[in-house]
């Protein structure tokens, strides 16, 4: 997320844009901090999810979800999980059939 906000996305940010941030301890967090921080300097008020115990980023969000620290290849299943619920609450509200997703397409596959 943190190269991905520089340019056209950052000139959108105010404060009514939702905005996520995934700001764990991993070797981008310098990165994900420096995104924030600019989100922060243009009223925007993100929603962090970030590792437990980690007050630094937790005081520059508007709302943070805390997730446990882990190794790599781990922390990214972790940290989808929140943003997964988020979309299912959010369909729900929208009256979205989460069981049966617009325009679906069915793959078939012919075993020989």
């Amino acid at each position: 997320m943190a190269g991905e906000l520089k340019h056209g996305p950052l000139a959108l940010v105010d404060n009514l844009m939702p905005l996520i941030i995934i700001a764990t301890r991993d070797p981008v967090y310098p990165k994900c901090m420096n995104a924030l921080q600019q989100v922060t300097a243009r009223h925007g008020k993100p929603i962090v999810i970030c590792n437990s115990g980690d007050d630094e980023t937790k005081k520059m969000a508007y709302k943070a979800l805390e997730v446990p620290q882990q190794v790599d290849c781990l922390q990214g299943i972790l940290t989808i999980i929140p943003m997964q619920l988020l979309a299912l609450h959010i369909a729900h509200l929208r009256n979205c059939d989460v069981d049966q997703p617009r325009s679906l397409l069915k793959v078939y596959s012919e075993q020989d």
